[in-house]
């Protein structure tokens, strides 16, 4: 691998440079995504509608504090506004809603970036290869197998290795990208059914 990297050139700086940009982004973002934001929505909700109901507002916001999840949080935006009518409700939900998928979404323009930018650095290390060749080939006056190896091995290593970083970068942004999607409906479905449930309370109350 390293005897790779070294005939490779200069490009495989850049590259590596994706590889461990990439990789910090990913092991951030899994364990963000995955494991520290992890929640049942199906099961917290009903216990925070079940809370408020025996114990009051203040109650399931403190439950909301004690859950580390997006959806938990856009929740308690809500209940602090419950005095104040859906409506304010809803918009609490809106712009809490913004500022969380900003934070699910952090990092992840850069990992598409990469996806992005891993296969160009590998085609510029094509171009530099195959440049060298040619520059070798018109020192010599004559095409010799020798000569123009060392460029064609540069062009080659870098397009594979450009290609081999760009692949699994691009399946780990789809699947977090998956999550992220999931994690919005999630918290649009709480939303809703937090509403319904405020709205028939205000009813009943009036």
């Amino acid at each position: 691998m390293i005897e790779w990297f070294g005939k490779g050139g200069m490009t495989m700086w850049f590259l590596l440079a994706c590889v461990v940009l990439g990789l910090a982004i990913i092991l951030e973002r899994l364990y963000t995504i995955l494991i520290r934001l992890r929640v049942n929505v199906k099961r917290f909700t009903p216990r925070l509608i079940e809370t408020i109901d025996k114990e009051g507002v203040q109650a399931g916001m403190e439950l909301c504090d004690q859950t580390p999840s997006p959806v938990a949080k856009v929740l308690r935006a809500a209940l602090e506004k419950t005095d104040q009518g859906t409506e304010v409700m809803e918009d609490a939900i809106v712009r809490a809603g913004s500022t969380e998928l900003a934070f699910l979404d952090r990092g992840m323009p850069l990992l598409a970036g990469l996806t992005t930018v891993a296969p160009f650095f590998g085609f510029l290390g094509t171009v530099t290869g195959m440049i060298g060749a040619f520059a070798a080939v018109a020192a010599v006056g004559e095409v010799e197998p020798t000569v123009v190896a060392s460029g064609i091995s540069e062009a080659l290593i870098t397009t594979q290795f450009g290609l081999i970083i760009a692949a699994p970068l691009a399946i780990v942004h789809i699947l977090l990208s998956t999550r992220v999607n999931g994690y919005l409906r999630d918290m649009e479905t709480a939303s809703m059914e937090l509403l319904e449930y405020t709205a028939v309370k205000q009813r009943q109350q009036g």
